[in-house]
């Protein structure tokens, strides 16, 4: 229907059948916006030229800034001084299946579901 209202709105206009693409083109080339060329947390980022960029013509594309992997990177490890630790994610329904991380090796270890890291105390007994 929009189309047809658009051909009839060219036609109203006296402009040469051959002519009315013209202005279509620059609406479709207008979409190089930095908008439109954000990278979202999942590494999704169109061509320029990709068709998929027609759903923005009209809009703005909002790109959340904030990923979860970032907020979850800002929480510190947990300093544990037992050598296995369990993650549950939270209180009740908010929460996950309860896993049991394993300490032994230095550094941090990540819980596999909610991203939350485990880090075993130095304690040495001499």
């Amino acid at each position: 229907m929009a189309s047809k209202q658009l051909v009839n709105s060219l036609a109203k206009l006296g402009l040469p059948r051959q002519n009315w693409v013209s202005p279509l083109a620059s609406v479709r080339h207008s979409s190089c916006r930095g908008d439109i060329e954000k990278v979202t947390h999942t590494g999704q980022v169109f061509d320029k030229e990709d068709y998929r960029n027609a759903r923005f013509v009209n809009a703005k594309r909002y790109v959340n800034e904030n990923w979860g992997i970032k907020l979850i990177e800002e929480v510190p490890p947990k300093e544990c001084t037992e050598r296995v630790v369990f993650c549950d994610g939270g209180d009740g329904p908010l929460g996950h299946p309860k896993v049991y991380i394993n300490l032994d090796k230095p550094g941090n270890h990540i819980c596999g579901y909610c991203g939350l890291r485990f880090v075993k105390k130095d304690d040495h007994h001499h």
